[in-house]
């Protein structure tokens, strides 16, 4: 039986898990698993997609764990990850054959530029690559929320996000073998049962706006081609 294609996006945004750039080290960033993800990308930019970036910074630091830190200062800290994750990468994309910009929402010296959805749509119809850094800069959001604004915000077709699960579950996989793998689910029911997807403030933003998405595995060969041209992977996130 011939598998059903989803749609083929003309602008996606892309999220990136922190932790599955770290590849196998858990840690930082495994350079082999960036070029891969940049060669993807450069295909992507080659068929006149227009790609947006968001990285987590999970990778770095999760500060939401500690019981030392306040929460507005472990979100700060979260925030400049994500900047060098950014930074990092889309510095890899250049070597890739790639133009690239990373948009940050507070100043950052010469690093970054400051957050501008006009500049930020005219460069992805430049043919750039551009990379949402640092949150919304205000504590007590999270990268899911930085991911669903900024797609809203540029007027994406889709939220891509390249996980390092290859979709969304009925329960852990890595506590219980036999967890059913959802091919398709409405974003009401993640928003209704509290499934933890992504976070709740960012499920609603989605559900209220009509942003659909699909999650993905990034270890899977060539995922985030197949996820941007149509192939059946992951889960999709429905919002009808």
């Amino acid at each position: 039986m011939k598998k059903k294609r989803n749609k083929q996006w003309r602008e996606c945004y892309l999220n990136l898990s922190g932790e599955a750039l770290a590849g196998n080290k858990k840690t930082g960033f495994d350079e082999a698993t960036c070029v891969a993800v940049a060669k993807q990308v450069k295909q992507l930019v080659d068929k006149n997609i227009e790609v947006g970036i968001v990285i987590g910074g999970g990778n770095f630091w999760r500060g939401r764990t500690s019981e030392k830190i306040d929460r507005p200062k472990a979100d700060g800290i979260g925030m400049l990850a994500t900047i060098m994750n950014c930074m990092y990468v889309s510095e890899i994309f250049r070597t890739e054959g790639m133009d690239t910009d990373v948009f940050t929402p507070f100043t950052c010296g010469t690093w970054t530029k400051l957050f501008s959805k006009d500049e930020a749509v005219n460069g992805l119809k430049a043919g750039k690559v551009c990379f949402f850094a640092g949150g919304t800069g205000h504590p007590y959001f999270s990268t899911d929320m930085t991911m669903v604004l900024r797609a809203i915000e540029i007027e994406a077709d889709c939220i891509l996000g390249a996980k390092a699960i290859d979709g969304v579950y009925d329960s852990d996989p890595a506590v219980n073998p036999d967890a059913k793998k959802y091919d398709e689910l409405p974003i009401s029911k993640i928003v209704d049962d509290r499934l933890g997807v992504i976070d709740l403030a960012a499920s609603v933003l989605a559900m209220e706006n009509k942003m659909p998405m699909l999650l993905f595995g990034l270890n899977e060969e060539n995922s985030i081609i197949k996820a941007a041209t149509g192939e059946k992977i992951g889960t999709k996130i429905t919002v009808e």
